[in-house]
């Protein structure tokens, strides 16, 4: 037949794409970048507090408004990535934006004419006396910082769409290493952030944020020569245009067609089907929820048709198109549900880590670094993820006969939960670490405590174990959701719960500093009320949690139709759409 021929006429297959090799450089790429990015996020409020002069309360403010504009800049990534350039080129230059931004950052530290003099071992009741950093030195700090941003929110909407692209979910053997994929990306992003609150967090205690940030810029440098180096292995996808813009076209002529009935059979609603819809195109099936966006699919008559000269786009749509925007609309509850978590979040990386910095950090004559403390839930973590992906995900999927062992709003729901303890948790150890200080006379002073740091693992190690499950099943749900043409973006929005539970912290801080009275209006936390703040944070996440189980019950997963393709023109690689990197 025809096809034997062609084939019998082809040169060498080409290597294999795809796959757990091309996974490995995503894996080392996201390792080393996060080494750098998630010790800053941990470490840099002590920064802002000792070396920019800045007051408690701003410098956690102005570290959450940093992670949250990172987290918020992703969905820009995330648009680039799906309508214009492939995700490896999204990776490459929103990754070299990322260098520049930590080398501007590096400068500073290095320089002291472009930061004020350091205010260090000033009780807190005199901080206000130290020199304030003038605009010039605050605008070179933001200018760094929001750099880093920029270049870390396009790497995270793209990277992890990459190394999950190397994974043909259609395929039941790819479709369990897609599963795995996710978790061990969190594998390689813990592993990464273990290194950087041990080793980057020792030597910005110990040699000087400059040798710190300077190791950071190098690191990423690193980083992204290593994954153009897996350059020739990559499956990548082609951009299919404005995500944003298919929305709003189906939105538009659901609106013009809003007069007309809306079908009862599929049959009677646009869709292109086969070679039309070009090989690796996925068609969704119809959905009963948001009929009224059905209306943007109906074929006209002809005498309407011919009033409107041609449909086009923006009066009618095909079935996908409308499927793809409802899976976008029923993705925004999931998603403003699971903010809160990462409100709850905030505070380790802010006031936990100022906590630290009151308590005996002695470990075998060894004094600890406050911002390494988070290690002890990344190492927990490091253990959990082997054991979550190898033991129990075989055992549950068994039962189940799902791919990732349970369902993904399953495991976004045990990491709420697991937050909400953590809250509570971290008010009863505030309240010991209090009385501590008034039981030794030392509400006042600006020496350690005399009670070890270690007790904040306990609030850490669970909250831990919550973002194992959550941000995992976020990005995987997400992921596995979206469209085809979509990944980046639906990658991006599930970092955006991150990015408003960062503004809803510092949103929190204020306004429960205004309504309480001065809950955390002082710069002394032996005085302040944190406790009663974390109790408060658990008590809402509770609430939180009884919205997030309606929303994941009302949920409906999308449902995509087999389609045979022609198996002349078959991609036997890929088995989606490819294009040159």
């Amino acid at each position: 037949g025809m096809c034997r021929d062609v084939k019998a006429h082809q040169p060498k297959q080409p290597p294999k794409l795809g796959g757990n090799r091309a996974a490995l450089f995503v894996y080392a790429t996201v390792g080393l970048e996060n080494m750098a990015f998630i010790a800053n996020a941990i470490s840099l409020v002590t920064y802002f507090y000792g070396y920019m002069n800045f007051s408690l309360t701003k410098s956690a403010t102005t570290l959450t408004n940093f992670m949250g504009t990172t987290f918020l800049l992703s969905l820009f990534g995330g648009f680039i990535s799906d309508t214009y350039l492939s995700r490896f080129k999204t990776c490459i230059l929103f990754g070299s934006i990322e260098v520049v931004g930590y080398a501007v950052l590096t400068a500073q530290a290095h320089f002291p004419q472009l930061r004020p003099v350091p205010c260090q071992g000033v009780p807190p009741t005199e901080m206000n006396q130290c020199e304030s950093a003038n605009s010039t030195q605050v605008g070179i700090l933001f200018a760094g910082l929001y750099l880093v941003a920029l270049g870390n929110s396009g790497v995270k909407a793209a990277l992890p769409s990459l190394g999950a692209d190397q994974f043909d979910e259609r395929d039941p053997k790819e479709a369990a290493s897609l599963s795995s994929f996710f978790n061990w990306l969190l594998f390689s992003i813990t592993s990464g952030a273990i290194f950087g609150v041990t080793f980057l967090v020792w030597i910005s205690t110990n040699q000087g944020w400059d040798w710190s940030l300077c190791v950071c810029t190098i690191a990423v440098l690193v980083a992204f020569l290593f994954l153009s180096m897996g350059k020739s292995v990559y499956r990548n996808n082609v951009p299919k245009g404005s995500p944003i813009l298919r929305i709003l076209q189906v939105f538009v002529a659901a609106i013009r067609n809003r007069r007309l009935s809306v079908p009862e059979t599929t049959e009677e609603l646009h869709e292109i089907h086969d070679k039309e819809a070009g090989i690796g195109s996925e068609i969704l099936s119809r959905t009963d929820q948001f009929k009224f966006l059905d209306r943007a699919a109906i074929v006209r008559s002809a005498d309407d048709e011919s009033r409107l000269r041609t449909p086009g786009p923006w009066n009618m749509c095909t079935v996908t198109q409308v499927e793809e925007t409802k899976i976008l609309v029923r993705m925004l509850p999931i998603i403003l549900s699971t903010i809160f978590m990462n409100t709850c979040l905030a505070q380790l990386q802010t006031f936990t880590v100022q906590q630290s910095t009151t308590m005996d950090r002695n470990l075998l004559g060894f004094q600890v670094p406050g911002p390494s403390i988070p290690v002890i839930p990344l190492m927990f973590m490091s253990i959990s993820i082997p054991l979550y992906d190898r033991v129990f995900v075989p055992i549950a999927r068994k039962f189940t006969g799902i791919p990732t062992g349970i369902r993904h709003l399953q495991r976004i729901g045990v990491g709420l939960v697991l937050s909400i303890i953590s809250m509570a948790v971290a008010g009863i150890i505030e309240t010991h670490r209090k009385s501590v200080a008034v039981k030794h006379n030392m509400v006042d002073s600006a020496g350690p405590l005399p009670i070890s740091v270690f007790w904040l693992g306990f609030q850490y190690a669970i909250f831990g174990m919550a973002d194992m499950f959550t941000l995992v099943g976020l990005l995987e749900f997400f992921y596995a959701e979206s469209s085809s043409g979509m990944k980046s973006l639906s990658t991006a929005i599930s970092w955006c719960s991150m990015a408003f539970g960062y503004y809803t912290s510092s949103v929190m801080v204020e306004l429960v500093n205004k309504v309480s009275g001065g809950w955390l209006g002082s710069n002394n936390l032996n005085r302040d009320k944190l406790n009663y703040f974390y109790w408060l944070l658990s008590g809402l996440s509770t609430v939180n949690f009884g919205v997030y189980l309606l929303c994941s019950s009302w949920y409906r997963y999308k449902k995509v139709e087999a389609k045979k393709a022609d198996t002349c023109s078959s991609d036997p690689e890929g088995k989606i759409e490819m294009g040159r990197v």
